[in-house]
């Protein structure tokens, strides 16, 4: 079976518009962030029914008329009128068990999945005009009553035409305590130190959550829950995101001046059964620490991997889970370099800081700038340096190998767990061994770790015996049993940590490791190899880092679970206590 076409290919062929008019259409698409088929009806240059009709084949689903209507609405008392109206679905007729809808936008998998549940049974879609969805939807809801239509807020979009509809949103979004409310979420994310802003509607309210430190924490007055649409077209409207779309899930960017502070915030939305779920992932430019020693790499691991950097070609690959600050380990390894010698370019997903005489790409999926186009045209750009936001897909991997062994350094991250359990990712991406042997440098895992609050952190005396389970004598000088652990105060929000430091394992390819690889070991073979090698684990740095009173064991041991072995439960306050001496 063929490749579904696309909808501007089925317009082209049938003479509706030219290749360059969807060309227009996808610049467009890129600044509006709506559907192509919207785009290009809202930019005049098909009508809606022809536009709709090429849908319809697209999607080989029929396309409703007017008069395909009921007079009279379906009633069905397991949907909710703001369930179809924020949906735009309504159903038209019912053929035994099965009940059939006319949607605007029958791809949408879910739609077809919440139906099912509601109605426990089977549901058939069909695509409908906008306009004709519009005005069954509004015949369905005047039988709710003028008053239930309005206390559930769908009356908006289905009694008003889309511009009356962008308008009232704009007005919502307009109104002085709404602005101040946003902006009192920016202010007291750049307070707490925030990484990111969690905006969520649940049945019960609006909740709002910060991610400090890795941990989120909850707002204790959160505004009501009727001014959650009104936050959301606020944000999205901040965002330039189209705030008439309430179905489809939207990124967009805000740029704001904060109490002298460039923040740059990356905005993401998602539908949800209670309204818009809005993440605002925060970068505070002024804050970005760029530089290797203050990433928190212990000294031998520092001086490994500036080593590597210094090679002319190779892969070198940082590792970690998402917010385990891969990127800015990144950032600072390219600002260490000098890029007035060197030729540095980057494919990134976002370009999330930017940096003095490098050239940065950032993809852009909705015209087709993947990393790996990208990749394969920077290629012809002369370049030393390649670093590549993330290796995604087989493709890009291949691409960053080839260009490896053809002499360049290559700078990538991936999501495993283990930094020996890259190598196995590339090999499972596609990456032949000989291959991952012949370009892979060196593999550097990382994760962030909370730092104790100087101003509260109080000394445990352990014992023997926690000593030895834990793992701590080699790494205690002689002598020294203390350790530190979190208490809380006003300094901190009684959390007992104020910021994070990384901790690291550097993953070193040699000759004998390089014998194992091509022996088919596993990621458990290699990480034990690499042990014997004299590889320092993350759990074993972060012991390190707790003998130094920089962390706790509690904290090393949250993030590293994966890293301690089976017989070292995860240590609570009252676990240690037990084991410290009298």
């Amino acid at each position: 079976m063929g490749a579904m076409k696309k909808i501007g290919e089925i317009l082209i062929e049938r003479g509706k518009v030219s290749e360059r008019d969807i060309e227009r259409a996808l610049l467009a698409q890129a600044e509006m962030g709506d559907l192509l088929g919207r785009v290009l009806v809202k930019l005049g240059l098909v009508s809606e029914l022809d536009c709709a009709q090429a849908l319809a084949e697209q999607l080989d689903v029929p396309l409703l008329a007017a008069g395909d209507y009921p007079e009279e609405p379906l009633r069905l008392d397991a949907l909710s009128s703001d369930f179809l109206a924020n949906n735009g679905v309504v159903p038209v007729a019912r053929d035994g068990d099965r009940v059939h809808f006319a949607a605007a936008v029958p791809q949408d998998p879910f739609i077809a999945r919440a139906l099912t549940m509601a109605l426990d049974g089977p549901v058939q879609l069909a695509l409908g005009l906008e306009s004709d969805v519009s005005r069954a939807l509004k015949r369905y809801l005047r039988g709710d009553g003028p008053d239930e239509a309005e206390a559930e807020g769908v009356d908006s979009f289905a009694g008003q035409s889309d511009d009356e509809f962008i308008e009232h949103l704009r007005d919502l979004a307009s109104e002085a305590p709404v602005i101040r409310l946003v902006d009192q979420l920016m202010h007291r994310a750049l307070d707490l130190g925030a990484s990111d802003i969690h905006v969520e509607p649940f049945e019960d309210g609006l909740h709002l959550r910060y991610r400090v430190d890795g941990v989120l924490q909850d707002q204790a007055d959160p505004p009501p829950g009727s001014l959650a649409p009104a936050i959301a077209s606020r944000i999205k409207l901040m965002a330039h995101m189209n705030i008439a779309e309430r179905r489809l899930p939207q990124d967009g960017r805000i740029m704001k001046r904060v109490k002298g502070h460039e923040l740059d915030l990356r905005v993401s939305t998602i539908p949800t059964v209670h309204g818009e779920s809005i993440v605002m992932r925060v970068l505070d430019r002024e804050s970005i620490r760029l530089s290797l020693p203050d990433m928190g790499f212990s000294a031998d691991t520092l001086e490994r991997y500036q080593t590597l950097l210094t090679r002319p070609h190779g892969v070198l690959l940082v590792t970690g889970p998402t917010g385990s600050g891969k990127t800015t380990t990144l950032y600072a390894s390219l600002a260490s370099l000098d890029a007035e010698q060197l030729k540095i370019i980057t494919v990134e997903d976002p370009v999330e800081y930017q940096l003095d005489s490098v050239n940065q790409i950032q993809v852009q999926a909705q015209i087709e700038l993947t990393f790996a186009r990208a990749l394969r045209s920077i290629l012809r750009q002369d370049p030393d340096i390649i670093m590549i936001g993330e290796m995604r897909d087989t493709e890009t991997a291949q691409i960053g190998v080839q260009s490896a062994l053809t002499g360049h350094l290559v700078l990538s991250t991936l999501h495993t767990n283990t930094a020996a359990g890259a190598l196995t990712r590339l090999e499972d991406m596609g990456v032949e061994r000989y291959l991952i042997t012949s370009a892979v440098n060196g593999v550097l895992a990382q994760r962030l770790v909370r730092t104790l609050c100087s101003s509260c952190r109080v000394p445990l005396e352990l014992g023997d015996a926690a000593i030895e389970r834990y793992g701590l004598r080699r790494f205690l000088p002689e002598g020294q049993r203390k350790v530190f652990q979190a208490r809380g105060c006003e300094h901190c929000r009684d959390t007992g940590y104020i910021g994070r430091t990384a901790i690291h394992e550097l993953f070193l390819l040699d000759e004998q490791l390089h014998e194992v690889i091509m022996g088919g070991a596993d990621a458990t073979t290699l990480h034990a190899a690499a042990r014997r090698r004299g590889m320092i684990t993350l759990y074993e740095d972060g012991l390190r880092k707790v003998v130094a009173g920089q962390t706790s064991l509690e904290e090393v041991m949250r993030v590293t679970q994966d890293q301690s072995s089976d017989s070292m439960a995860e240590p609570g306050p009252a676990a240690l206590q037990q084991s410290a001496t009298a």
